[in-house]
């Protein structure tokens, strides 16, 4: 139920300020409260939802500081992640992350938002490959607030930039250069910079705290 609700939620099927009924969602799945109950426990850790007792149970605006730090925590693992890579190549793992290349450039040609799940793919096969599936975990925990980003802003999506920038991080770790690799990483990363400006813009009552410049990384994306 976490993971229906929580998917949901990042992709703004329920955006910020929707009111969720445990008896609701119960009665609209078939099952009992109980998991419903445990599910929004979960979610309001993560900051996804507000859980107001004998209130309402509230979908959480973004949280545009943690949107920052959850991406500074990410890039931080991903580049290690793709510099152990490169540092012992798997020819294997290169052919499969080619193959997923010519996926993304298909799919980016006709739907955005299926191109953000292949893009996950991406990274998810990379943590995975280099033996890191719990940090992975970790990171997927946190940067909730950061894919909710990504969804709300598809139709910006640089797509043909990403694909290039993923292909170098490709490139970099077949070569079996570490330290190219993760620079192809972080700058990967912050591609997201760029264009958080123009969607806290277009979708400021989405946004919470945004006006909070002073967050680390902020001024240089205000630019």
């Amino acid at each position: 139920m976490r993971r229906i609700l929580r998917e949901r939620i990042v992709k703004n099927d329920l955006p910020p300020g929707s009111k969720l009924s445990e008896a609701e969602i119960a009665k609209s799945y078939g099952i009992s409260r109980q998991p419903v109950r445990e599910a929004f426990i979960k979610l309001a850790e993560e900051g996804l939802i507000l859980i107001r007792p004998q209130r309402s149970t509230l979908v959480t605006k973004i949280d545009y500081p943690t949107v920052l730090q959850s991406r500074f925590v990410r890039e931080a693992v991903e580049a290690d992640i793709v510099r152990l890579l490169a540092q012992n190549p798997d020819p294997a793992l290169v052919k499969e992350l080619r193959a997923q290349l010519q996926r993304q450039i298909k799919i980016g040609k006709t739907s955005s938002p299926d191109f953000i799940n292949e893009d996950e793919k991406f990274h998810r096969t990379l943590a995975e490959a280099a033996g890191k599936d719990v940090a992975w975990q970790f990171v997927e925990g946190l940067k909730s607030q950061m894919d909710r980003v990504r969804f709300l802003s598809f139709e910006l999506f640089p797509i043909d930039t990403l694909i290039e920038q993923h292909t170098a991080i490709v490139d970099q770790i077949e070569a079996g250069s570490p330290d190219a690799a993760s620079r192809a990483m972080r700058r990967h990363l912050n591609e997201i910079l760029k264009t958080l400006p123009q969607i806290i813009q277009k979708n400021q009552v989405y946004f919470d705290r945004c006006e909070d410049l002073a967050t680390e990384g902020a001024p240089s994306i205000w630019e």
